[in-house]
């Protein structure tokens, strides 16, 4: 692949609220969004988009002078390192440095057709996208994050009609439980035209195939879904965990709290589960978000129930968590996403 480069902008964006998939506080990305063809993710947008001429990538050519130049990073912070870009220039690296050097904790993000980062950070957690869906490769990405003392996943963008067949994601989770993945995750990503064109072109689709037919015609969103609850049933199995989980995940802290809120809400509306309550939780996780007081402080001096804007239900979760690390309302709208496919289809 040919890479042309030209001088491009460090990418940063902030977040007052964890989100799903990556729950970051602040995203850095080194390099333009497209960058990887026939079809590039936007990790940042949670967008496909088809490329079919001439690859030119953007690179940021001074990342610690702009990161130094910027306000404080917030944690956790998202590096975007995906692609190739990312083997020929290593600014992801450069960031993961820089994060390091601040302590500052990390989700490093690289795909298929990049590689792993070439030592361990203990406050960084590496997120493998399983795009393109080459096992091959996935496996040596897998192995190599096992020798180096990774702290690592699997993230599966679901795009029809590629990720979302069963038999590789069985195969590719059986590989990520061998090499010892702490999580097995589904990412929503939305399909433009200009993508769905390019999987057809790259699959040899016909007009005739009802694969073509379903891409361009049908609703998708019924089959993406069901493809992200199975993922969770497959990770689940498998003794690992169906989310991305974000770095310092056993701190009791307000941005955890606020990502095991938002969690289950954003489960629940996917699911069409009572939307009044989900909706409630949403909120509830934002006020948790930009509490200014360690919510920690507040569990061993009073009840929840006296933060503003918390919801009974999620008052209830938080304070179960702070005790002993569960939720059982939490864990029940867990227990309802984690579905295979073929079970809801037979329901």
């Amino acid at each position: 692949m040919i890479l042309y480069r030209k001088a491009a902008p460090l990418r940063v964006r902030r977040s007052v609220a964890p989100a799903p998939p990556f729950w970051s506080a602040t995203a850095v990305a080194p390099y333009g969004a497209r960058r990887a063809a026939p079809v590039a993710i936007d990790y940042l947008a949670l967008r496909a988009t088809g490329v079919m001429d001439k690859l030119e990538v953007g690179v940021s050519d001074n990342v610690r002078d702009e990161l130094e130049r910027s306000r404080m990073l917030t944690a956790p912070v998202l590096i975007d390192a995906a692609e190739t870009a990312e083997v020929v220039f290593r600014r992801g690296e450069e960031v993961l440095e820089f994060c390091e050097e601040q302590r500052v904790a990390a989700v490093y993000l690289v795909s298929t057709r990049g590689g792993v980062p070439l030592r361990a950070y203990d406050d960084a957690v590496v997120v493998i996208s399983a795009w393109p869906l080459e096992l091959g490769r996935l496996e040596e990405l897998f192995a190599e994050a096992k020798e180096r003392g990774l702290r690592w996943g699997v993230a599966v963008p679901v795009l029809f009609p590629v990720t979302t067949d069963l038999a590789p994601l069985e195969t590719l989770a059986d590989a990520a439980q061998t090499d010892g993945a702490s999580f097995l995750a589904a990412m929503s990503v939305e399909m433009e035209p200009t993508a769905k064109q390019a999987l057809a072109q790259t699959l040899n689709l016909d007009a005739d195939d009802d694969r073509y037919a379903m891409l361009f015609h049908a609703a998708l969103e019924p089959v993406h879904l069901a493809t992200e609850r199975h993922i969770a049933a497959l990770a689940h199995e498998r003794g690992m965990a169906d989310f991305i989980v974000p770095p310092r995940w056993d701190e009791r802290s307000n941005w955890n709290a606020a990502v095991l809120l938002t969690l289950a809400a954003s489960r629940m509306i996917a699911m069409e589960l009572d939307l009044d309550l989900a909706g409630t939780i949403a909120k509830s996780a934002r006020v948790i978000a930009e509490l200014d007081k360690p919510l920690v402080r507040i569990f061993e001096s009073a009840s929840l129930s006296i933060i503003g804007g918390l919801d009974d239900t999620s008052a209830e979760a938080l304070t179960s968590w702070m005790a002993d690390g569960t939720a059982e309302f939490c864990a029940f709208v867990d227990e309802q996403w984690r579905m295979r496919r073929g079970r809801m289809m037979t329901a």
